[in-house]
């Protein structure tokens, strides 16, 4: 049931444009930041945007909770000939998390910009991150496949400016904005590939039409072709291990501010993407019957939650190290995808969220460390948890999520994953997400080491960083420690986004099919 008319209809409220102001909102504000100028009021104008994004995002949450949608027609023009914006479960949760984390990034940003971008380039700067945020929203609130790629190229265009944007502190941020573009761009030009394919198949850009016109065309190798070349594109976007080299560089050399809102937002849309077409567009039998599921995903999961993080346990960088464990992070939720069942999607989906606000959490700590350090080479670090005990602690509970630490909101992502494991009757797997697990808590402890059991290093500035950067940093830390207590929202969301990814039931008869297939089943 829709909690709008699926017939066109006039909106008469505020409440029935949420979906569009979701997106205008931003995309209004960008030209408006670079058209008044001046850099107070360019991060007021972003923080703005930001904020009343992340209420209209969880207004719109609270309306799809139950389980329908909302199908929104811009200019009136009903799908599959106008464009729909289609919110349910799944995309709301999503936007939440962009638009919460943007909310949290600016106000940190205020101080953590002003110290590694020359003030000449703050205003533009704020109207590409605000264009970013705008580029996120429109990819999971669309129900348009050319619209994702839109908005995709908007996002991306701009987060390849503000990854440069680091060359102020490093040169190498210029060559890690390129490397990102090239990449970038090698992914979009396979995503549109894969839209056009499904384009002469159907007749329609509409996902939700196109999923019907789909349905028995399995067998069809134009909507196989478009299926691999959509999976390999979206791989490149979400760092799919082995197709994840330049993500270390561009979290890496991109300013703080930067490299928080890309590590907790930008592969979690792209992972939203996927999903939206594996599951929506071609439906779980066609998912199912191509053995993606088992002969790729699974493996290039494994392979990265293992190479991931054993590389990240031998990096001398925190920033770096970081960079890596996000790469092995993306494995989980890949993982769960692959399980096949509702609980691996509820694994993914609470996992994405989780993984965000954790992530967030860390990477502020990481530009804060570098406001007071210089840099985040673990010698210039040394001892900097004794001097900004704030910091210090909110890279602890950081940690501690990372790991999956009872208590922790990353540790209800791994619960649920491992529970999906064994409803699938493999055992192994979930034994192999605990050592996995154990491999994170070796990179993490190498920095509470670092930062707690060393001497300060002379060079570093021994005071706690400004509150602008500690509260947006406390929020974040603090999310982690209650969405590990109170799982209410999370788990709902992620439960009620998986059954509608499902196609509305509960999944399961096909779970012990993909154990039986690995030798495992009944």
């Amino acid at each position: 049931m829709a909690t709008a008319s699926e017939t066109p209809h006039i909106a008469l409220t505020l409440r029935d444009h949420l979906p569009i102001l979701q997106v205008l909102i931003p995309l209004c504000v960008a030209p408006l930041i670079v058209l008044l100028g001046g850099r107070r009021m360019a991060w007021g104008l972003a923080f703005l945007a930001s904020a009343l994004s992340l209420v209209v995002s969880f207004l719109l949450m609270m309306q799809v909770m139950d389980g329908s949608f909302i199908s929104y027609h811009l200019g009136g023009w009903a799908p599959p000939v106008g464009i729909e914006y289609r919110i349910d479960a799944a995309n709301a949760f999503v936007l939440f998390l962009i638009s919460l984390t943007a909310t949290l990034v600016v106000p940190f940003a205020l101080r953590s910009v002003a110290d590694e971008i020359p003030a000449r380039s703050h205003t533009l700067f704020y109207a590409c991150f605000t264009l970013v945020l705008t580029g996120l929203l429109g990819v999971v609130a669309t129900g348009d496949a050319f619209n994702v790629f839109v908005f995709l190229e908007i996002s991306s265009l701009s987060t390849y400016v503000l990854v440069s944007q680091g060359l102020y502190r490093d040169k190498r941020a210029l060559s890690a904005a390129y490397d990102y573009l090239i990449m970038g761009t090698i992914g979009a030009t396979f995503f549109v590939i894969g839209i056009g394919f499904l384009y002469m198949t159907t007749g329609t850009l509409n996902m939700a039409d196109m999923a019907e016109r789909l349905v028995g065309q399995g067998d069809n190798r134009t909507v196989q072709a478009a299926f691999a070349f959509i999976v390999v594109g979206m791989g490149l976007k979400v760092a799919i291990y082995p197709l994840h080299l330049w993500l270390p560089a561009a979290y890496n050399y991109a300013p703080s501010a930067v490299t928080v809102f890309l590590a907790a937002t930008s592969t979690k849309a792209a992972v939203y993407v996927l999903l939206r077409f594996m599951f929506s567009v071609f439906q779980p039998e066609f998912v199912f019957d191509t053995n993606l599921l088992l002969w790729i995903l699974a493996p290039f999961a494994l392979l990265a939650m293992f190479a991931a993080s054993l590389i990240a346990v031998f990096q001398t960088n925190f920033k770096r190290m970081l960079a890596y464990s996000s790469i092995a992070q993306i494995g989980y939720m890949l993982l769960g995808i692959s399980l096949f069942s509702v609980t691996g999607l509820s694994a993914t989906m609470v996992h994405l969220f989780n993984h965000g606000i954790t992530k967030a959490a860390l990477f502020m700590a990481v530009g804060a460390l570098v406001l007071r350090s210089g840099n985040t080479f673990y010698d210039r670090i040394e001892g900097m948890g004794r001097v900004m005990p704030l910091t210090g602690a909110a890279v602890v509970l950081g940690g501690l999520s990372l790991i999956g630490v009872p208590g922790t909101a990353g540790f209800i992502s791994k619960w649920v994953l491992v529970q999906a494991a064994f409803e699938a009757d493999l055992w192994w797997i979930a034994l192999l997400i605990v050592a996995s697990s154990l491999l994170a808590v070796i990179y993490m402890w190498r920095v509470i080491e670092v930062l707690y059991l060393h001497t300060p290093h002379p060079e570093a500035i021994h005071k706690e960083a400004p509150l602008s950067m500690v509260i947006p940093m406390w929020i974040a830390a603090g999310a982690c420690v209650w969405f590990g207590i109170d799982t209410s929202l999370t788990m709902g969301a992620a439960n009620t986004a998986a059954i509608g990814l499902m196609g509305g039931t509960d999944g399961m008869a096909l779970t012990p099919t993909v154990g039986g297939l690995l030798g495992n089943g009944h």
